[in-house]
């Protein structure tokens, strides 16, 4: 072939020994080869790499672009889940779809210079807020499409059985192009009804699920039995995932086991939500506060559960805290739940290989044919990256780079100069 669009030159690869050069044209991967000194593949833009890693854009399964950004404007985290709960449903009533657009952007536009170029937003539908916040986020994907693929999932978080005119809004919402629905059965007067509800709507539009789900800290009465029961009975294996279910973590060996077969043989996914989940869990405890975080890299290095961390909540009454970052995310993961760099490689594919999976995002990943949608980090391998939380330096979506930031470097004085007199 002549002149490829672009070429990275000089990029480590995860498991993959030497530097490697990737050519891409037409918005996607033709050939990755081992690097050659000299001219090599010919290229209109040369980005050197220099030895830094590369690796597929990061995949944020579960996010709430809605109800970012709120410090300003709603508290009470301190009340815990139901806390949390009520001061958004307070705040939401004021909600403007201007509103709305520009936090989005606020918290979007992090989690891009972070490096994720694929994201699940869940947003609130219902009578308090109608579809002021659904229609923010829609714009949000149109505009930023240049740098992230935004998928829209639109949700009842304050009950749907017992919420009258909510399941009308979600339709509407659905119909609009919303691409997948949720639930939020642990605040419905009815979970079982609700979890059934989902299912026939789902089955009757051809709609993955995505749910919030057991979201406490005692092992008993886990409604994950029902979704794997829903999901087996209406063939929806592999198009299902839930989120938080913090019961994991309480749960002895045998229940945890008994529960990862049921999420294996029913192809239901999980996602850790590690900020939020620290945050909320275990307010009640005055000392030796469990960590309240789904253990997903079990589920999925032992049972073969499909899983993934994500942010969640950033700057609200969720998680009065966040930049963006999934490689954070990732290490906090990592470190809250003592896992060793033996399986630091596991972690980074909780927020790539494997979100993107649950997503179900087509030829995800870096080979020949694949999207051009990857990053540049500042690190020489994996087991750096996650360790040492390395700048972003690039990011590139469908081969055109969405941003650069070079990396701080010390601005040291001549020998034998002071400082302060440079």
């Amino acid at each position: 072939m002549g002149q490829y669009d672009l070429l990275v030159r000089g990029a480590a690869l995860r498991g993959q020994p030497g530097r490697h050069d990737i050519a891409v044209t037409a918005g996607r991967i033709a050939v990755i080869k081992p690097h050659t000194a000299g001219p090599g593949i010919a290229a209109r833009v040369v980005e050197e790499a220099g030895g830094r890693l590369v690796m597929p854009g990061f995949v944020d399964s579960h996010v709430h672009l809605d109800k970012s950004c709120l410090m300003g404007c709603a508290c009470g985290g301190a009340g815990g889940l139901k806390g949390a709960i009520a001061a958004v449903s307070a705040a939401k009533r004021g909600f403007t779809t201007d509103d709305v657009y520009a936090r989005g952007a606020r918290t979007l536009e992090k989690a891009i210079l972070k490096g994720t170029t694929h994201m699940r937003t869940h947003v609130e539908v219902d009578p308090r807020v109608g579809l002021r916040s659904f229609e923010a986020i829609l714009e949000l994907k149109r505009r930023y499409a240049f740098a992230v693929d935004l998928s829209v999932c639109v949700f009842p978080q304050e009950g749907l059985t017992n919420d009258p005119g909510t399941e009308a809004l979600l339709m509407q919402a659905l119909d609009a192009g919303a691409d997948l629905l949720g639930g939020c059965p642990y605040t419905d007067t009815d979970p079982q009804a609700q979890i059934e509800r989902l299912f026939a709507i789902a089955v009757e539009r051809d709609l993955d699920l995505d749910i919030h789900l057991d979201f406490d800290l005692d092992p008993e009465g886990a409604l994950l039995f029902d979704i794997c029961r829903q999901a087996t009975r209406h063939a929806w294996q592999g198009r299902v995932a839930i989120g938080h279910v913090t019961k994991l973590s309480s749960m002895d060996e045998g229940a945890f086991s008994q529960a990862g077969t049921a999420l294996a043989d029913a192809g239901v996914a999980v996602t850790a939500l590690p900020a939020t989940d620290l945050y909320l869990n275990g307010r009640d405890r005055g000392f030796d506060v469990p960590r309240g975080i789904a253990p997903v890299h079990r589920l999925h290095a032992e049972q073969g559960v499909l899983a993934s961390l994500a942010t969640n909540n950033v700057l609200n009454p969720f998680t009065p805290f966040g930049d963006g970052s999934l490689l954070r995310m990732a290490q906090l993961y990592a470190n809250v739940m003592h896992v060793g760099p033996d399986d630091f490689e596991l972690c980074l594919d909780l927020i790539t290989r494997l979100p993107a999976q649950l997503m179900r995002l087509e030829g995800y990943g870096l080979h020949a044919g694949s999207p051009a949608d990857f990053v540049i980090l500042d690190a020489p391998d994996a087991i750096s990256a996650l360790a040492e939380l390395p700048t972003v330096v690039s990011a590139y979506k469908n081969g055109r780079r969405s941003f650069r930031c070079d990396p701080a470097t010390l601005d040291v004085p001549p020998e034998g100069v002071p400082a302060f007199n440079r």
